[in-house]
Protein backbone atom coordinates (compact mmCIF):
# COMPACT_ATOMS: atom_id res chain seq x y z
CA UNK A 1 0.00 0.00 0.00
CA UNK A 2 1.40 3.39 -0.94
CA UNK A 3 0.53 6.80 0.32
CA UNK A 4 1.27 10.28 -0.97
CA UNK A 5 1.74 12.95 1.67
CA UNK A 6 0.29 16.41 1.11
CA UNK A 7 0.81 17.99 4.51
CA UNK A 8 2.73 21.25 4.66
CA UNK A 9 5.78 20.75 6.83
CA UNK A 10 8.12 23.47 8.06
CA UNK A 11 11.21 23.66 5.85
CA UNK A 12 14.32 22.07 7.29
CA UNK A 13 17.31 24.30 7.83
CA UNK A 14 20.34 23.64 5.70
CA UNK A 15 23.80 25.09 6.22
CA UNK A 16 23.55 28.59 4.85
CA UNK A 17 26.07 30.37 2.73
CA UNK A 18 27.58 33.50 4.16
CA UNK A 19 25.29 36.42 3.30
CA UNK A 20 26.66 39.06 0.95
CA UNK A 21 28.15 42.00 2.79
CA UNK A 22 26.30 45.24 2.28
CA UNK A 23 28.14 48.48 1.62
CA UNK A 24 26.99 51.19 4.02
CA UNK A 25 26.02 54.34 2.16
CA UNK A 26 28.14 56.59 4.36
CA UNK A 27 31.19 54.39 3.72
CA UNK A 28 31.36 55.82 0.19
CA UNK A 29 33.03 59.26 -0.13
CA UNK A 30 30.77 60.13 -3.08
CA UNK A 31 27.72 59.51 -0.90
CA UNK A 32 29.11 61.57 2.01
CA UNK A 33 29.82 64.57 -0.21
CA UNK A 34 26.43 64.29 -1.92
CA UNK A 35 24.61 64.13 1.44
CA UNK A 36 26.57 67.14 2.69
CA UNK A 37 25.69 69.12 -0.45
CA UNK A 38 22.02 68.16 -0.14
CA UNK A 39 21.87 69.13 3.54
CA UNK A 40 23.47 72.52 2.89
CA UNK A 41 21.13 73.15 -0.04
CA UNK A 42 18.03 72.26 2.01
CA UNK A 43 19.10 74.70 4.74
CA UNK A 44 19.86 77.51 2.29
CA UNK A 45 16.74 77.10 0.12
CA UNK A 46 14.08 78.21 2.67
CA UNK A 47 16.14 81.21 3.69
CA UNK A 48 16.55 82.24 0.06
CA UNK A 49 12.88 81.77 -0.84
CA UNK A 50 11.67 83.60 2.28
CA UNK A 51 13.68 86.71 1.45
CA UNK A 52 16.38 86.44 4.09
CA UNK A 53 19.50 88.60 3.57
CA UNK A 54 22.15 87.21 1.24
CA UNK A 55 24.62 86.66 4.07
CA UNK A 56 22.21 84.11 5.56
CA UNK A 57 22.02 81.84 2.52
CA UNK A 58 24.94 82.86 0.29
CA UNK A 59 27.66 81.03 2.26
CA UNK A 60 25.46 77.94 2.42
CA UNK A 61 25.04 77.89 -1.36
CA UNK A 62 28.81 78.40 -1.73
CA UNK A 63 29.41 75.43 0.57
CA UNK A 64 26.97 73.41 -1.57
CA UNK A 65 29.02 74.18 -4.67
CA UNK A 66 32.23 73.14 -2.91
CA UNK A 67 31.02 69.91 -1.26
CA UNK A 68 29.07 68.67 -4.28
CA UNK A 69 31.33 69.92 -7.04
CA UNK A 70 34.94 69.66 -5.96
CA UNK A 71 35.29 65.92 -6.56
CA UNK A 72 33.79 65.76 -10.09
CA UNK A 73 35.52 69.05 -10.92
CA UNK A 74 38.91 67.70 -9.83
CA UNK A 75 38.31 64.47 -11.77
CA UNK A 76 37.45 66.54 -14.84
CA UNK A 77 40.62 68.63 -14.52
CA UNK A 78 42.73 65.47 -14.29
CA UNK A 79 40.99 64.15 -17.40
CA UNK A 80 41.97 67.34 -19.24
CA UNK A 81 45.62 66.42 -18.67
CA UNK A 82 44.95 63.35 -20.81
CA UNK A 83 43.23 65.55 -23.41
CA UNK A 84 39.82 64.16 -22.46
CA UNK A 85 36.81 66.38 -21.97
CA UNK A 86 34.90 64.93 -19.02
CA UNK A 87 31.17 65.55 -18.71
CA UNK A 88 31.64 66.05 -14.95
CA UNK A 89 33.73 69.13 -15.59
CA UNK A 90 31.16 70.50 -18.02
CA UNK A 91 28.43 70.30 -15.40
CA UNK A 92 30.54 72.03 -12.77
CA UNK A 93 31.36 74.78 -15.26
CA UNK A 94 27.68 75.10 -16.12
CA UNK A 95 26.78 75.46 -12.44
CA UNK A 96 29.45 78.11 -11.92
CA UNK A 97 28.21 79.89 -15.03
CA UNK A 98 24.69 79.94 -13.61
CA UNK A 99 26.04 81.47 -10.41
CA UNK A 100 27.97 84.03 -12.44
CA UNK A 101 24.78 85.39 -13.99
CA UNK A 102 22.95 85.51 -10.65
CA UNK A 103 21.19 82.14 -10.83
CA UNK A 104 22.86 80.85 -7.67
CA UNK A 105 19.93 78.65 -6.64
CA UNK A 106 19.73 76.98 -10.06
CA UNK A 107 23.45 76.28 -10.08
CA UNK A 108 23.34 74.82 -6.57
CA UNK A 109 20.40 72.58 -7.54
CA UNK A 110 22.33 71.36 -10.57
CA UNK A 111 25.32 70.52 -8.34
CA UNK A 112 23.09 68.60 -5.90
CA UNK A 113 21.42 66.61 -8.69
CA UNK A 114 24.73 65.76 -10.29
CA UNK A 115 26.40 64.82 -6.98
CA UNK A 116 23.44 62.61 -6.06
CA UNK A 117 23.54 60.79 -9.40
CA UNK A 118 27.28 60.20 -8.94
CA UNK A 119 26.66 58.82 -5.45
CA UNK A 120 23.99 56.45 -6.77
CA UNK A 121 26.39 55.22 -9.44
CA UNK A 122 29.10 54.61 -6.82
CA UNK A 123 26.61 52.79 -4.60
CA UNK A 124 25.46 50.57 -7.48
CA UNK A 125 29.07 49.70 -8.29
CA UNK A 126 29.81 48.92 -4.63
CA UNK A 127 26.73 46.70 -4.35
CA UNK A 128 27.92 44.75 -7.38
CA UNK A 129 31.29 44.29 -5.67
CA UNK A 130 29.45 43.15 -2.53
CA UNK A 131 27.79 40.39 -4.52
CA UNK A 132 31.21 39.18 -5.63
CA UNK A 133 32.57 39.31 -2.08
CA UNK A 134 29.53 37.38 -0.90
CA UNK A 135 30.49 34.60 -3.31
CA UNK A 136 34.07 34.68 -2.07
CA UNK A 137 32.76 34.13 1.46
CA UNK A 138 31.56 30.68 0.38
CA UNK A 139 35.15 29.49 0.29
CA UNK A 140 36.90 29.12 3.66
CA UNK A 141 39.85 31.36 4.43
CA UNK A 142 41.91 28.55 5.97
CA UNK A 143 42.33 24.79 5.67
CA UNK A 144 43.94 22.07 7.80
CA UNK A 145 46.88 20.65 5.86
CA UNK A 146 48.41 17.30 6.81
CA UNK A 147 52.20 17.30 6.99
CA UNK A 148 54.59 14.55 5.95
CA UNK A 149 55.22 13.58 9.57
CA UNK A 150 51.54 13.00 10.25
CA UNK A 151 50.97 16.38 11.90
CA UNK A 152 48.47 19.12 11.11
CA UNK A 153 48.87 22.80 10.32
CA UNK A 154 46.39 25.56 9.56
CA UNK A 155 47.24 27.36 6.33
CA UNK A 156 45.48 29.90 4.09
CA UNK A 157 43.23 28.06 1.67
CA UNK A 158 44.67 29.97 -1.29
CA UNK A 159 48.16 28.67 -0.37
CA UNK A 160 47.22 25.02 -0.98
CA UNK A 161 49.04 23.25 -3.79
CA UNK A 162 47.92 20.42 -6.03
CA UNK A 163 48.83 17.07 -4.44
CA UNK A 164 48.64 18.24 -0.83
CA UNK A 165 46.25 16.51 1.58
CA UNK A 166 43.83 18.39 3.83
CA UNK A 167 41.69 17.25 6.74
CA UNK A 168 38.05 18.34 6.67
CA UNK A 169 36.36 17.99 10.04
CA UNK A 170 32.58 17.65 10.55
CA UNK A 171 30.79 20.91 9.85
CA UNK A 172 33.76 22.54 8.09
CA UNK A 173 33.71 23.99 4.61
CA UNK A 174 35.98 22.10 2.24
CA UNK A 175 39.05 24.18 1.46
CA UNK A 176 39.80 23.09 -2.10
CA UNK A 177 38.56 21.10 -5.06
CA UNK A 178 39.88 17.57 -4.67
CA UNK A 179 39.23 13.87 -4.21
CA UNK A 180 38.48 11.97 -1.01
CA UNK A 181 41.32 9.70 0.09
CA UNK A 182 39.79 8.42 3.30
CA UNK A 183 36.63 8.77 5.37
CA UNK A 184 32.90 8.93 4.73
CA UNK A 185 30.53 11.84 5.12
CA UNK A 186 27.53 13.60 3.65
CA UNK A 187 28.47 16.86 1.89
CA UNK A 188 26.04 19.68 1.19
CA UNK A 189 27.13 20.94 -2.23
CA UNK A 190 24.00 22.94 -3.06
CA UNK A 191 26.10 26.07 -3.55
CA UNK A 192 27.84 24.38 -6.52
CA UNK A 193 25.47 21.82 -8.02
CA UNK A 194 22.11 22.99 -6.66
CA UNK A 195 21.33 19.55 -5.24
CA UNK A 196 18.82 19.94 -2.38
CA UNK A 197 20.16 16.95 -0.44
CA UNK A 198 23.68 16.26 0.87
CA UNK A 199 25.66 13.79 -1.22
CA UNK A 200 27.39 10.78 0.35
CA UNK A 201 31.14 11.01 -0.17
CA UNK A 202 33.69 8.28 0.34
CA UNK A 203 37.16 7.38 -0.96
CA UNK A 204 37.48 8.22 -4.64
CA UNK A 205 34.66 10.79 -4.77
CA UNK A 206 35.19 14.37 -5.96
CA UNK A 207 34.51 17.29 -3.61
CA UNK A 208 34.42 21.05 -4.20
CA UNK A 209 35.76 24.05 -2.33
CA UNK A 210 33.15 25.95 -0.34
CA UNK A 211 30.81 22.97 0.12
CA UNK A 212 29.85 21.98 3.67
CA UNK A 213 31.01 18.72 5.21
CA UNK A 214 28.54 16.71 7.29
CA UNK A 215 29.15 14.54 10.31
CA UNK A 216 32.17 12.53 9.15
CA UNK A 217 35.84 13.50 8.81
CA UNK A 218 37.43 13.43 5.36
CA UNK A 219 40.98 13.41 4.10
CA UNK A 220 41.04 15.13 0.71
CA UNK A 221 43.84 15.35 -1.84
CA UNK A 222 43.90 18.74 -3.58
CA UNK A 223 43.47 18.27 -7.34
CA UNK A 224 42.91 21.81 -8.51
CA UNK A 225 44.70 25.06 -7.76
CA UNK A 226 42.55 27.29 -5.48
CA UNK A 227 42.57 30.00 -8.15
CA UNK A 228 41.03 27.51 -10.59
CA UNK A 229 38.42 25.98 -8.27
CA UNK A 230 34.78 25.87 -9.33
CA UNK A 231 33.80 28.62 -6.87
CA UNK A 232 36.76 30.77 -8.01
CA UNK A 233 35.62 30.45 -11.61
CA UNK A 234 32.11 31.52 -10.62
CA UNK A 235 33.55 34.58 -8.89
CA UNK A 236 35.65 35.36 -11.96
CA UNK A 237 32.52 35.28 -14.10
CA UNK A 238 30.79 37.81 -11.87
CA UNK A 239 33.85 40.08 -11.75
CA UNK A 240 34.06 40.03 -15.54
CA UNK A 241 30.38 40.92 -15.68
CA UNK A 242 30.97 44.06 -13.62
CA UNK A 243 33.75 45.14 -15.98
CA UNK A 244 31.88 44.66 -19.24
CA UNK A 245 30.09 47.47 -21.02
CA UNK A 246 26.79 47.27 -22.81
CA UNK A 247 26.54 48.27 -26.49
CA UNK A 248 24.56 51.40 -25.60
CA UNK A 249 27.25 52.53 -23.19
CA UNK A 250 30.03 51.82 -25.70
CA UNK A 251 28.18 53.86 -28.31
CA UNK A 252 27.65 56.78 -25.93
CA UNK A 253 31.31 56.78 -24.87
CA UNK A 254 32.32 56.73 -28.52
CA UNK A 255 30.33 59.85 -29.42
CA UNK A 256 30.59 61.59 -26.02
CA UNK A 257 33.96 63.22 -26.70
CA UNK A 258 33.01 64.56 -30.10
CA UNK A 259 29.63 65.68 -28.83
CA UNK A 260 31.16 67.41 -25.78
CA UNK A 261 33.69 69.28 -27.93
CA UNK A 262 30.95 70.34 -30.31
CA UNK A 263 28.79 71.46 -27.38
CA UNK A 264 31.60 73.56 -25.89
CA UNK A 265 32.27 75.13 -29.28
CA UNK A 266 28.58 75.93 -29.73
CA UNK A 267 28.42 77.42 -26.21
CA UNK A 268 31.42 79.66 -26.92
CA UNK A 269 29.87 80.72 -30.24
CA UNK A 270 26.56 81.56 -28.57
CA UNK A 271 28.46 83.72 -26.10
CA UNK A 272 31.07 85.35 -28.34
CA UNK A 273 29.17 86.09 -31.55
CA UNK A 274 26.20 87.99 -30.03
CA UNK A 275 28.61 89.78 -27.71
CA UNK A 276 30.74 90.82 -30.69
CA UNK A 277 27.61 92.12 -32.37
CA UNK A 278 26.92 94.39 -29.41
CA UNK A 279 24.42 92.38 -27.37
CA UNK A 280 24.33 92.84 -23.60
CA UNK A 281 26.77 90.68 -21.60
CA UNK A 282 24.22 89.33 -19.11
CA UNK A 283 21.75 88.19 -21.76
CA UNK A 284 24.49 86.64 -23.87
CA UNK A 285 25.99 84.77 -20.90
CA UNK A 286 22.55 83.58 -19.75
CA UNK A 287 21.78 82.22 -23.20
CA UNK A 288 25.15 80.44 -23.47
CA UNK A 289 24.92 78.91 -19.98
CA UNK A 290 21.33 77.79 -20.57
CA UNK A 291 22.38 76.05 -23.76
CA UNK A 292 25.33 74.41 -22.05
CA UNK A 293 23.16 73.01 -19.26
CA UNK A 294 20.42 71.77 -21.54
CA UNK A 295 22.75 70.32 -24.19
CA UNK A 296 25.07 68.54 -21.74
CA UNK A 297 25.22 64.78 -22.37
CA UNK A 298 25.34 63.98 -18.65
CA UNK A 299 21.73 62.77 -18.54
CA UNK A 300 22.37 60.29 -21.33
CA UNK A 301 25.63 59.09 -19.78
CA UNK A 302 24.04 58.63 -16.36
CA UNK A 303 21.15 56.73 -17.92
CA UNK A 304 23.33 53.84 -19.13
CA UNK A 305 25.71 52.10 -16.74
CA UNK A 306 24.15 52.95 -13.33
CA UNK A 307 20.84 51.25 -14.20
CA UNK A 308 22.71 48.23 -15.54
CA UNK A 309 24.90 48.01 -12.44
CA UNK A 310 21.86 48.36 -10.21
CA UNK A 311 20.06 45.58 -12.07
CA UNK A 312 23.10 43.30 -11.90
CA UNK A 313 23.63 43.97 -8.19
CA UNK A 314 19.96 43.39 -7.42
CA UNK A 315 20.02 40.14 -9.38
CA UNK A 316 23.13 39.01 -7.49
CA UNK A 317 21.47 39.67 -4.14
CA UNK A 318 18.62 37.39 -5.25
CA UNK A 319 20.93 34.59 -6.35
CA UNK A 320 21.00 35.39 -10.10
CA UNK A 321 24.51 35.80 -11.53
CA UNK A 322 24.52 38.01 -14.64
CA UNK A 323 27.40 37.14 -16.94
CA UNK A 324 27.86 40.63 -18.40
CA UNK A 325 26.29 44.03 -18.93
CA UNK A 326 25.83 43.02 -22.55
CA UNK A 327 23.65 40.12 -21.44
CA UNK A 328 21.63 42.35 -19.11
CA UNK A 329 20.90 44.87 -21.87
CA UNK A 330 19.88 42.12 -24.29
CA UNK A 331 17.55 40.49 -21.79
CA UNK A 332 14.57 42.10 -23.47
CA UNK A 333 15.47 40.40 -26.74
CA UNK A 334 15.82 36.81 -25.51
CA UNK A 335 14.11 34.04 -27.45
CA UNK A 336 15.26 31.11 -25.25
CA UNK A 337 15.41 30.67 -21.47
CA UNK A 338 17.39 28.19 -19.35
CA UNK A 339 16.19 27.57 -15.80
CA UNK A 340 17.95 26.03 -12.83
CA UNK A 341 16.05 23.38 -10.88
CA UNK A 342 16.76 23.62 -7.15
CA UNK A 343 15.48 26.79 -5.55
CA UNK A 344 14.22 28.13 -8.89
CA UNK A 345 11.53 25.73 -10.03
CA UNK A 346 11.52 23.93 -6.68
CA UNK A 347 11.47 25.16 -3.08
CA UNK A 348 14.99 23.89 -2.44
CA UNK A 349 14.16 21.84 0.69
CA UNK A 350 13.44 18.07 0.89
CA UNK A 351 9.94 16.94 1.90
CA UNK A 352 8.59 13.48 2.63
CA UNK A 353 6.23 12.65 -0.22
CA UNK A 354 5.46 8.93 0.00
CA UNK A 355 5.17 6.06 2.49
CA UNK A 356 5.53 2.46 1.32
CA UNK A 357 4.91 -0.06 4.16
CA UNK A 358 6.14 -3.57 3.21
CA UNK A 359 4.47 -6.91 3.75
CA UNK A 360 4.71 -10.38 2.29
CA UNK A 361 2.78 -13.64 2.22
CA UNK A 362 2.19 -14.61 5.84
CA UNK A 363 4.30 -11.70 7.02
CA UNK A 364 2.40 -9.03 8.93
CA UNK A 365 3.52 -5.53 8.08
CA UNK A 366 3.29 -2.15 9.78
CA UNK A 367 0.82 0.58 9.08
CA UNK A 368 1.80 3.89 7.51
CA UNK A 369 1.45 5.53 10.91
CA UNK A 370 3.73 2.96 12.58
CA UNK A 371 6.28 3.18 9.76
CA UNK A 372 6.51 6.95 9.99
CA UNK A 373 6.64 6.84 13.80
CA UNK A 374 9.56 4.37 13.81
CA UNK A 375 11.50 6.30 11.17
CA UNK A 376 10.90 9.74 12.73
CA UNK A 377 11.79 8.54 16.25
CA UNK A 378 15.08 7.09 15.00
CA UNK A 379 15.88 10.21 12.95
CA UNK A 380 14.87 12.70 15.66
CA UNK A 381 18.43 13.18 17.04
CA UNK A 382 19.85 13.42 13.50
CA UNK A 383 20.88 16.67 11.80
CA UNK A 384 20.67 15.24 8.28
CA UNK A 385 18.17 17.05 5.99
CA UNK A 386 16.52 13.73 5.11
CA UNK A 387 16.02 13.00 8.79
CA UNK A 388 14.61 16.47 9.42
CA UNK A 389 12.17 16.00 6.53
CA UNK A 390 10.94 12.72 8.04
CA UNK A 391 10.58 14.22 11.51
CA UNK A 392 8.76 17.26 10.08
CA UNK A 393 6.26 14.97 8.32
CA UNK A 394 5.59 13.07 11.55
CA UNK A 395 5.00 16.31 13.42
CA UNK A 396 2.67 17.51 10.68
CA UNK A 397 0.58 14.38 11.37
CA UNK A 398 0.79 15.02 15.14
CA UNK A 399 2.42 11.63 15.74
CA UNK A 400 3.90 11.07 19.23
CA UNK A 401 7.57 10.16 18.91
CA UNK A 402 8.96 7.67 21.47
CA UNK A 403 12.46 8.25 22.81
CA UNK A 404 15.34 6.85 20.77
CA UNK A 405 18.15 5.11 22.63
CA UNK A 406 21.63 4.07 21.54
CA UNK A 407 21.50 6.50 18.62
CA UNK A 408 24.32 6.26 16.09
CA UNK A 409 24.83 7.94 12.72
CA UNK A 410 27.04 6.63 9.91
CA UNK A 411 27.78 9.00 7.00
CA UNK A 412 26.55 7.62 3.71
CA UNK A 413 24.65 4.84 5.46
CA UNK A 414 22.04 6.28 7.82
CA UNK A 415 21.10 6.14 11.48
CA UNK A 416 20.53 3.36 14.01
CA UNK A 417 18.52 3.67 17.23
CA UNK A 418 16.51 1.56 19.63
CA UNK A 419 12.85 2.61 19.53
CA UNK A 420 10.36 0.86 21.79
CA UNK A 421 12.69 -2.10 22.25
CA UNK A 422 13.24 -2.53 18.48
CA UNK A 423 16.49 -1.77 16.69
CA UNK A 424 15.53 0.62 13.90
CA UNK A 425 17.82 1.50 11.01
CA UNK A 426 16.96 4.25 8.51
CA UNK A 427 19.17 5.04 5.56
CA UNK A 428 20.48 4.38 2.06
CA UNK A 429 18.94 1.41 0.22
CA UNK A 430 22.21 0.33 -1.41
CA UNK A 431 23.79 -0.30 2.00
CA UNK A 432 20.85 -1.44 4.12
CA UNK A 433 19.48 -3.96 1.65
CA UNK A 434 22.79 -5.74 0.99
CA UNK A 435 23.77 -8.91 2.75
CA UNK A 436 22.25 -12.28 3.46
CA UNK A 437 18.72 -12.73 4.71
CA UNK A 438 16.40 -15.52 5.78
CA UNK A 439 13.91 -16.56 3.09
CA UNK A 440 11.06 -14.69 4.76
CA UNK A 441 13.17 -11.57 5.11
CA UNK A 442 14.36 -11.95 1.51
CA UNK A 443 10.76 -11.56 0.35
CA UNK A 444 10.57 -8.20 2.02
CA UNK A 445 14.00 -7.20 0.72
CA UNK A 446 12.86 -7.93 -2.81
CA UNK A 447 9.71 -5.90 -2.19
CA UNK A 448 11.85 -3.11 -0.76
CA UNK A 449 14.13 -3.14 -3.81
CA UNK A 450 11.10 -2.93 -6.10
CA UNK A 451 9.74 0.03 -4.13
CA UNK A 452 13.15 1.73 -4.20
CA UNK A 453 13.45 1.26 -7.97
CA UNK A 454 9.98 2.69 -8.49
CA UNK A 455 10.58 5.72 -6.29
CA UNK A 456 14.00 6.49 -7.75
CA UNK A 457 12.59 6.08 -11.25
CA UNK A 458 10.07 8.76 -10.36
CA UNK A 459 12.84 11.11 -9.25
CA UNK A 460 12.45 10.52 -5.51
CA UNK A 461 15.19 9.88 -2.99
CA UNK A 462 14.42 6.48 -1.44
CA UNK A 463 15.01 5.81 2.27
CA UNK A 464 14.72 2.28 3.67
CA UNK A 465 13.48 1.52 7.20
CA UNK A 466 14.56 -1.71 8.95
CA UNK A 467 13.21 -2.99 12.29
CA UNK A 468 15.33 -5.67 13.97
CA UNK A 469 17.08 -6.23 10.65
CA UNK A 470 13.89 -6.74 8.64
CA UNK A 471 12.75 -4.19 6.01
CA UNK A 472 9.41 -2.74 7.08
CA UNK A 473 9.03 0.13 4.64
CA UNK A 474 10.46 2.58 2.13
CA UNK A 475 10.05 6.36 2.27
CA UNK A 476 10.13 8.70 -0.70
CA UNK A 477 11.67 12.18 -0.28
CA UNK A 478 11.71 14.90 -2.92
CA UNK A 479 12.22 18.59 -3.40
CA UNK A 480 8.74 20.05 -3.83
CA UNK A 481 7.78 22.02 -6.93
CA UNK A 482 7.00 25.69 -6.42
CA UNK A 483 3.26 26.39 -6.80
CA UNK A 484 3.84 28.87 -9.62
CA UNK A 485 6.54 26.89 -11.46
CA UNK A 486 4.31 25.41 -14.17
CA UNK A 487 2.62 28.76 -14.75
CA UNK A 488 5.99 30.50 -15.04
CA UNK A 489 7.22 27.97 -17.58
CA UNK A 490 4.03 28.40 -19.58
CA UNK A 491 4.38 32.19 -19.51
CA UNK A 492 8.02 32.02 -20.64
CA UNK A 493 7.06 29.62 -23.41
CA UNK A 494 4.40 32.04 -24.64
CA UNK A 495 6.79 34.99 -24.38
CA UNK A 496 9.71 33.41 -26.23
CA UNK A 497 7.78 30.95 -28.43
CA UNK A 498 9.96 28.12 -27.07
CA UNK A 499 9.82 26.06 -23.88
CA UNK A 500 12.64 26.81 -21.39
CA UNK A 501 15.58 24.45 -20.99
CA UNK A 502 16.13 22.82 -17.59
CA UNK A 503 19.79 23.13 -16.51
CA UNK A 504 20.72 21.50 -13.21
CA UNK A 505 23.49 19.78 -11.27
CA UNK A 506 20.94 17.32 -9.88
CA UNK A 507 20.55 13.74 -11.09
CA UNK A 508 18.81 12.79 -14.34
CA UNK A 509 15.69 11.03 -12.94
CA UNK A 510 14.83 13.90 -10.58
CA UNK A 511 15.38 16.43 -13.35
CA UNK A 512 13.25 14.48 -15.84
CA UNK A 513 10.38 14.12 -13.41
CA UNK A 514 10.33 17.82 -12.59
CA UNK A 515 10.57 18.72 -16.26
CA UNK A 516 7.53 16.58 -17.00
CA UNK A 517 5.59 18.29 -14.21
CA UNK A 518 6.36 21.76 -15.55
CA UNK A 519 6.10 21.18 -19.30
CA UNK A 520 9.83 21.30 -20.08
CA UNK A 521 11.15 18.84 -22.68
CA UNK A 522 14.81 19.84 -22.98
CA UNK A 523 16.71 18.66 -19.86
CA UNK A 524 20.45 19.03 -19.12
CA UNK A 525 21.24 17.28 -15.81
CA UNK A 526 24.42 16.57 -13.82
CA UNK A 527 26.07 19.86 -14.83
CA UNK A 528 28.65 21.97 -13.01
CA UNK A 529 29.46 25.69 -13.46
CA UNK A 530 32.03 26.36 -16.17
CA UNK A 531 33.89 29.46 -17.24
CA UNK A 532 33.39 28.61 -20.90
Amino acid sequence: MASTLTETAPPPVRPAAAPPRRTRVLALPEARWALAALALFLVALPADLLGAPAWAWGPLYAATYVTGGWEPGWAGLKALKDRTLDVDLLMVVAALGAAAIGQVLDGALLIVIFATSGALEALATARTADSVRGLLDLAPATATRLTAGGGEETVPADALAVGEVILVRPGDRIGADGRVLDGESDVDQATITGEPLPVAKRAGDEVFAGTVNGTGALRVRVERDPADSVIARIVKLVEEAAETKAPTQLFIEKVEQRYSIAMVAATLALFAIPLALGEELRATLLRAMTFMIVASPCAVVLATMPPLLSAMANAGRHGVLVKSAVVMERLGQVDAVALDKTGTLTEGTPRLTELRPLSGPGLPGVSERELLTLAAAAEHPSEHPLGRAIVAAARARSLPLPDAEDFASTPGLGVTATVGGRVVRVGAPARLLDGSAAPADATRRDAARDAVAELEGAGRTAVVVLADGVPVGVLGVADRLRPDAAGTVAALTALTAAAPVLVTGDNEPAARRLAADTGITDVRAGLLPRTR
